[in-house]
């Protein structure tokens, strides 16, 4: 499967559990949208991060991936200590200036 190359970083940041190279996939004023929450910025989104990393464990497994121009979703399948687990999500991505500028997480 072909992703863009911020968005393969993001996963593979995410694999790592490297949170340093996992905000620099993002732009500066990149807005995370999760659980019905709102992360703006790196250093938010960074600490949105570790707490997820932290409460679920997840692991992130690209399965397909789709979309045109700078809008691209990735469907994964996320194992991890969440009731439901293993499960399918969407991630949807807007890509800027070969950084992502928007991410949201979905069924």
């Amino acid at each position: 499967m072909h992703l863009n190359p911020s968005i393969q970083a993001y996963f593979e940041a995410d694999r790592r559990g490297d949170v340093e190279a996992l905000i620099q996939t993002f732009a500066p004023h990149a807005a995370v949208s999760d659980e019905g929450r709102s992360y703006v910025g790196r250093q938010a989104i960074g600490a949105w991060w570790r707490e997820a990393k932290a409460k679920y464990q997840h692991v992130i497994e690209p399965v397909r991936a789709g979309g045109e121009g700078d809008l691209a979703e990735v469907r994964a399948r996320v194992t991890g200590q969440f009731p439901g687990s293993p499960t399918i999500m969407t991630f949807a991505f807007r890509l800027e200036g070969g950084q992502i500028a928007g991410l949201e997480i979905g069924a």
